[in-house]
């Protein structure tokens, strides 16, 4: 681990939530580790990015782990309960195993038709291995945010 810091960007455009809002145990007591969630925007929140330069190390068409240089490793969740969907509406653009830059199209989806089969369309954005003291949200919650903005600073 390095002691320089990581800045997480939005994988999603939408609107920043808190975690412990997401309608999910796990994620919203902070079980699998600190983040943040984004409701995704309705026109532009289907484009999913890496949210830095990494190795994708795990990837389901629902969610993706990707790791970066320094060994921190990031969750980030499609919707609540889409893992039920077997990969249907999700369209992956990397495999496993591959690296990416930051911004690089991993996954494309449709939030709203996610939403209309009565899931939350919801994407937590979790610093897996991370303390809550070392990861800052750098967006309040309710406000509208681009993919590949700022959205987590981690230190440590």
């Amino acid at each position: 681990m390095t002691s320089r810091s990581l800045v997480v960007l939005a994988p999603v455009s939408g609107r920043v939530v808190d975690l412990a809002e997401v309608d999910d145990p796990v994620f919203s007591a902070g079980l699998v580790g600190p983040g943040i969630a984004i409701t995704p925007d309705a026109a532009e929140g289907g484009v999913v990015v890496a949210p830095f330069s990494g190795t994708i190390v795990k990837l389901h068409p629902h969610a993706f782990v990707i790791t970066h240089e320094s060994g921190r490793a990031v969750l980030v969740h499609l919707g609540i309960n889409t893992v039920q969907l077997g990969g249907e509406g999700f369209a992956l653009h990397v495999a496993q195993g591959d690296v990416v830059d930051q911004g690089t199209v991993l996954v494309t989806w449709d939030p709203a038709a996610v939403q209309l089969g009565g899931r939350s369309p919801v994407c937590p954005v979790v610093a897996l291995e991370g303390t809550p003291d070392a990861v800052a949200q750098l967006v309040p919650s309710g406000v509208a945010v681009g993919r590949g903005a700022e959205l987590l600073g981690w230190q440590g």
